[in-house]
């Protein structure tokens, strides 16, 4: 059900889920002792009914089917996944370690997300 939707719907959802996740761990500080999948699946589903505007074109029947819900799990492993894999860039790293000397503070990052959230970190220290 999910393969058999539009290219741009599925970019849509997959864009959603990505930023979604971003958000809620920056919202735990990249804690991984306060991530809940249930409180993860609760914020995405509220994202998807009030503010995805794609959510509407899905059509209710495909909407309320066990097989999409299972597709759409296993879609949201994926990308999680992917976010969790994909390693910061070198301009982050030596960012984020320039900064980490000045501060001396020994943060510590594994994803480029999680970078990019470290990163914000210590520019906010280091202007303070």
């Amino acid at each position: 059900m999910f393969k058999s939707l539009s290219p741009n719907l599925k970019s849509s959802i997959t864009r959603s889920i990505t930023q979604t996740f971003e958000q809620y761990m920056t919202e735990i500080e990249w804690d991984p002792d306060r991530y809940d999948m249930t409180d993860f699946m609760k914020r995405w589903s509220e994202y998807i009914t009030e503010k995805a505007l794609w959510y509407e074109k899905i059509p209710d029947d495909v909407k309320y089917a066990t097989q999409f819900h299972e597709e759409i799990a296993s879609r949201i492993n994926e990308v999680i996944q992917k976010v969790l894999s994909e390693p910061p860039s070198e301009e982050q790293i030596a960012t984020i370690q320039q900064m980490q000397e000045k501060l001396n503070t020994q943060y510590v990052y594994e994803c480029k997300a999680e970078a990019t959230f470290v990163e914000a970190e210590l520019k906010k220290r280091y202007n303070a």
